[in-house]
C-alpha cells in the first residue's frame, strides 16, 4: 500500500492567461508535516488552493490517496482547511462552530457531542466551548479552527499562513502547539508560509518555490545548511552572496555596486559563493571595509561593513567590544564557512 498522502502530477495552474504554476510534481507523505515556503506570488498558496479544490487545474492530475480527484469537489475530497483569518462563525459558540460540519453532514446528535467535546478537548478549549469567537483571543480562535477542521477526520489538513495573525510570543507557542497536535493524530499537515523560520521551526521536509516552480526541497537542516541556488541561499539567510570568477568574486549581482572585486586566494567551480553573517570573521583578515552600520540583537551585534566589492554583513558576539560606525576593519571570509551555490536551476 503507498504511503503517498497527496499526489501533484504535472499541476499547471492558472488565472485566465496568466499561468502560476506551469508544471508541479510533488508527492507528499501520509503523516508529513510539509511547508510550502516561498515569496508573495510564487504560487504557494495557489497549489493549495487547488489540492482543497477551491481551484480547476488546467492541466494535470490531483492524487490523494491513490485516489483522483483533480475533477472532485472540494466538500467530498477529504480535506480540511484552516484559513489565515479562522472563518469562525460569530454568532456561534465554540461547541457549535466546531459542529457545524458534523451538522451539514447529518450526523447523530450522540456522536456530535462526543466528536466536539473529543475535539476541543484536543486542543486543550473544553473549558471555553461556550463562548463567542469574540470572546477568545487569536491564539484561541485559532486553535477552535484547527478542532473544526479536526472533528470531520480529513484525509489532509491545509494551512494557509496558519500564524500570521498571531503576535510573536502567540506565533512561538501555536508552533509547538501545532507540531504537538499533528504528532498526536498522525495527520498529514500541508502548511503555506512566507516565513523561513516558522517553515524550519514546524516542517518535516520544506518545498521552497519561485515563481510557480518548486526551487529546492528538503528538511529544514538541508534547506538552512545546504542551499543549492542563489534563491534559496538568500531566502534562508545566506546574506553575503558574491558571483565569482576565478578566484574574484564581486557581489554586485544582489546588492548594486560595481566598485571593484574581493580577491579570495581560492578557486571554486561554483558560479557563486555565500556566507551567512556569522560565518564572517571580523577583526582579522585580508579584506577590509568601513563600518556603515551597527545593531544591538542581544546576544549578538550586527554589522553591516562597506567594502569595495560592496556591502559585508557580519555577526559578531556581543560580549566582544563594538566597533564604531565610521571604523575601519579587517574583515575574513572562511572558506570552510562558504557555501557554493548556482545561479539557478
Amino acid at each position: 500500500m503507498s504511503d503517498t498522502a497527496v499526489s501533484l502530477q504535472n499541476l499547471t495552474l492558472a488565472y485566465g492567461e496568466t499561468v502560476a504554476v506551469p508544471s508541479l510534481n510533488l508527492d507528499i507523505h501520509k503523516g508529513e508535516l510539509v511547508a510550502l515556503l516561498g515569496p508573495s506570488g510564487c504560487g504557494k498558496t495557489t497549489t493549495m488552493r487547488a489540492i482543497a479544490g477551491l481551484m480547476t487545474p488546467r492541466s494535470g492530475t490531483i492524487m490523494i490517496d491513490g485516489v483522483d480527484v483533480t475533477k472532485v469537489s472540494a466538500n467530498k475530497r477529504g480535506v480540511g482547511l484552516v484559513f489565515q483569518s479562522y472563518a469562525l462563525f460569530p454568532h456561534l459558540s465554540g461547541f457549535e462552530n466546531v459542529a457545524f460540519g458534523l451538522r451539514l453532514k447529518r450526523t447523530p446528535a450522540a456522536v456530535i457531542t462526543q466528536k466536539v467535546e473529543a475535539g476541543l478537548e484536543l486542543v486543550g478549549l473544553s473549558h471555553l466551548a461556550e463562548r463567542m469567537p469574540a470572546e477568545l483571543s487569536g491564539g484561541q480562535q485559532q486553535r477552535l479552527s484547527l478542532a473544526r477542521s479536526l472533528v470531520m477526520e480529513p484525509k489532509v489538513l491545509l494551512l494557509d499562513e496558519p500564524l500570521s495573525n498571531l503576535d510573536a510570543r502567540l506565533r512561538l507557542e501555536m508552533r509547538t502547539e501545532l507540531q504537538t497536535l499533528q504528532r498526536q493524530t498522525g495527520i498529514t499537515m500541508v502548511f503555506v508560509t512566507h516565513d523561513q523560520a516558522e517553515a524550519l521551526a514546524l516542517a518535516d521536509r520544506i518545498v521552497l518555490m519561485k515563481d510557480g516552480v518548486i526551487e529546492q526541497t528538503g528538511t529544514p537542516e538541508d534547506l538552512y545548511n545546504r542551499p543549492n541556488t542563489v534563491f534559496a541561499a538568500d531566502f534562508v539567510g545566506f546574506e553575503n552572496i558574491f558571483k565569482v570568477s576565478g578566484n574574484t568574486a564581486s557581489n554586485s549581482m544582489v546588492i548594486a555596486s560595481d566598485t571593484g572585486e574581493l580577491n579570495l586566494n581560492y578557486r571554486s567551480d561554483a558560479s557563486h559563493l555565500a556566507w551567512r553573517p556569522e560565518g564572517v570573521i571580523i577583526g582579522s583578515g585580508p579584506h577590509a571595509g568601513v563600518v556603515a552600520g551597527v545593531a544591538f540583537a542581544g546576544n549578538k551585534r550586527e554589522y553591516v561593513i562597506t567594502t569595495d566589492a560592496g556591502k559585508i554583513r557580519a555577526d559578531v558576539d556581543a560580549s566582544e567590544s563594538a566597533v564604531q560606525i565610521g571604523e575601519t576593519v579587517s574583515f575574513e571570509l572562511p572558506e570552510s564557512s562558504a557555501r557554493p551555490l548556482r545561479e539557478a536551476l
